[in-house]
């Protein structure tokens, strides 16, 4: 590579960076599009359901609607002119706001991480928003909706310089131009569609589908004539059980065919990229996405198995990082490896966070716990199946169905039950539904709590837990019912770095 034709040119973008910029004009169509979806409600309120309306004359609704819209508009392009950022002194700066000016200045050293993502939008125009994100906040700090890839990547590397340095504008030339040029990196996962098929199918996507379809079809049951459809359908139904059944599974399986296709549309070309101190992920097919995340933020590794996945070998690996926002979900936990199978996971591990490999096997908890487990689900369930029973006989009765239910999942939390310290890691596994396996570096545990309850104290059982942070807020790792010398096990070796709470 040619440092010294790199390097003027660095210094030319250095220069048009230090001066104001706007962003893609687009940004303006972009700005109209989140308003829509902000009053979307109202709006249909007032144009679709002109019957609620009475008394009032036919041009106030139009009258309305053209206001509504010339605002819209108005607003998004007074954003657009009033927005403008740059990169000056070692800092991100930005000016916004229509009538009350806003400046915000991030310094580079308090930037956790860098998200890329191309929506349908950007794509048409060759643009990409960036979003800049510090230690958890409510949101990103700084969004850049549409700006050009180019630009979006020299970003990318000018703010990972400018943190590996403590004064990254006097650097030798030939150290800049290899380190934002020629940075080693190498891909070290990417899920073939075969996988994202199973990974899709064996997510559990269909219910959050289905109840965020119920959701959305909710908010428009005055406009939607239900009474009238089911009285024409009373012939229908009056047709027979059979008939229902058969429609009603046949409208779970159209539901479960569009919850996989959109999670495979969702992680498309997944690919999980390492340089030497930072992990960029990618994915997506018809919203693309890259998230930069610095190594040193990352605080722990989760490891999801559910009903499903566990008894064919496979799981979901899971980065829990001191950054993301509120408003970004997705952010708050990044999802490393959709789907993996367990044996090859302590390779993939160590190839990209060797920090957090380990081989050890977990110690469970001991037998006497069992009956504790199954105690607390029959404190769930026989209220269930009482009331069942008291008001629905004789098909209350069924309900003694979940008997055995309760007994066999009480048996599954306690067979997956389990904790493992091996150097600085510690390790601690337990299941609701899913069997979660976090592990933890002993320099990012927050806290400790070791807590025993007088029916616990009875066999010599203890609750143990740690946190560590994730987004804004912290995950926590929590066992029920260990040894209670095997908390004191694990009191003691975190002891020396940081102070424990006992209760």
């Amino acid at each position: 590579m040619n440092c010294g034709t790199i390097f003027p040119e660095w210094q030319v973008w250095r220069k048009k960076m230090s001066e104001p910029k706007r962003l893609h004009p687009i940004a303006v169509l972009l700005n109209i599009i989140k308003s829509i979806k902000e009053l979307v409600i109202p709006f249909l309120l007032v144009v679709v359901i002109p019957g609620k309306n009475e008394g009032i004359p036919g041009w106030i609704q139009p009258l309305v609607i053209s206001i509504i819209i010339l605002f819209i508009i108005g607003n998004a392009f007074l954003q657009w002119v009033r927005f403008t950022y740059r990169i000056e002194d070692g800092e991100f700066r930005i000016e916004s706001g229509v009538f009350v000016r806003k400046k915000r200045y991030i310094k580079f050293d308090r930037i956790h991480s860098i998200d890329i993502s191309e929506g349908i939008i950007q794509r048409i125009f060759s643009l990409v928003k960036l979003n800049i994100e510090t230690a958890g906040g409510s949101q990103a700090d700084a969004v850049l909706s549409a700006i050009s890839k180019s630009d979006a990547g020299r970003i990318n590397a000018f703010i990972s310089e400018g943190k590996n340095a403590n004064n990254p504008f006097d650097k030798d030339k030939d150290e800049v131009a290899d380190n934002e040029y020629a940075a080693k990196s190498s891909s070290v996962f990417k899920q073939t569609l075969p996988q994202l098929f199973v990974m899709a199918a064996t997510s559990g996507a269909v219910g959050v589908f289905l109840s965020g379809a119920i959701a959305f079809i909710s908010q428009f049951d005055e406009m939607i004539p239900f009474e009238r459809i089911f009285k024409d359908y009373e012939d229908f139904i009056e047709m027979g059980t059979i008939i229902l059944t058969v429609f009603a599974l046949l409208a779970l399986l159209v539901v479960y065919v569009l919850a996989t296709l959109s999670m495979v549309i969702k992680y498309a070309s997944f690919t999980v990229i390492k340089t030497d101190e930072e992990i960029v992920i990618s994915r997506g097919l018809l919203e693309k996405r890259q998230l930069t995340i610095p190594i040193h933020k990352i605080q722990g590794i989760r490891i999801m198995e559910n009903l499903i996945r566990k008894p064919l070998g496979l799981a979901t690996v899971y980065i829990e990082y001191a950054g993301g926002s509120m408003e970004d979900k997705e952010s708050l936990s990044i999802m490393l490896f959709p789907l993996i199978r367990k044996r090859h996971l302590h390779e993939k591990i160590l190839e990209i966070l060797p920090v957090y490999e380990t081989a050890s096997e977990m110690t469970p908890i001991p037998k006497r716990a069992l009956s504790r487990y199954v105690f607390r689900k029959f404190l769930y369930f026989i209220p269930i199946i009482g009331a069942l029973i008291w008001f629905f006989r004789p098909w209350g009765y069924l309900s003694l169905l979940l008997v055995p239910l309760a007994i066999f999942w009480a048996y599954m939390q306690y067979r997956d039950a389990g904790w493992s310290i091996e150097g600085n890691l510690l390790l601690l596994s337990s299941r609701f539904f899913s069997k979660q396996t976090l592990i933890m570096h002993r320099s990012r545990i927050q806290s400790i709590t070791y807590k025993k309850s007088w029916f616990q104290n009875r066999k010599e059982l203890a609750t143990i837990s740690a946190s560590i942070k994730s987004g804004i807020t912290s995950r926590v790792g929590m066992v029920a019912d260990v040894e209670e010398k095997d908390c004191l096990i694990i009191k003691s070796w975190y002891l020396p770095k940081k102070a424990v709470d006992s209760q």
